[in-house]
């Protein structure tokens, strides 16, 4: 599965199209500020509480090949509900981001230099993202980069999970009373015949 990939069929909640074909041969520079729409897509999208603000610099840098190389750094502080206690809690993000995008006829065959690398002791390299439409979406990128950072199971620093009790007797459960109740109500059977 793509890095890229959507979390859900909601369009992307930050685009920042960047044409291929204007970037100059030098690079390019973006540093990106989301603003308080964006976030509240961020969130939505993320299925996050919050977020609180969210940021990116990033580097475009072409390579051979029609290739392109994206480098920098997402940052996002996120409003998250902890998992022991409940309580409303903020981490912050700070996540690296370094991929390079292909033409998507160079998928397949860049795939499989990939297979070929995890089948040997080499380090294995991330396969390239495609260029869609001759367009790298940078706010796609630090969207994207910052929902693989989140921790799926926040919890405050000091939360320590307490599990219930589990009573002794197999008797003493909150359904014994229940259960009790139950043989009670349940009618006399029909005496057996030759029996007083």
């Amino acid at each position: 599965m793509s890095r890229t990939a959507n979390m859900t069929e909601k369009p992307d909640p930050w685009r920042i199209p960047v044409v291929v074909a204007q970037i100059p041969d030098t690079g390019l520079h973006r540093d990106l500020e989301a603003d308080k729409a964006v976030r509240e897509a961020i969130a939505e999208v993320g299925g996050l509480r919050e977020v609180l603000a969210a940021s990116a610099s990033l580097d475009v840098t072409p390579m051979s090949g029609g290739r392109f190389h994206v480098e920098g750094r997402v940052r996002a502080r996120i409003g998250q509900t902890c998992v022991v206690t409940l309580d409303p809690i903020e981490n912050e993000i700070d996540e690296p981001i370094d991929w390079i995008f292909a033409p998507p006829e160079q998928i397949p065959e860049m795939a499989d230099l990939v297979e070929e690398a995890a089948e040997s002791d080499v380090a294995i390299p991330d396969p390239p993202e495609p260029i869609e439409n001759g367009v790298i979406d940078l706010g796609r990128i630090a969207t994207d980069a910052l929902y693989l950072a989140v921790d799926p199971y926040p919890r405050k620093p000091d939360a320590v999970f307490e599990p219930p009790d589990v009573p002794e007797d197999p008797e003493d459960h909150p359904f014994a009373a229940l259960k009790a109740l139950q043989l009670d109500a349940k009618p006399p059977g029909p005496k057996k015949p030759g029996k007083p």
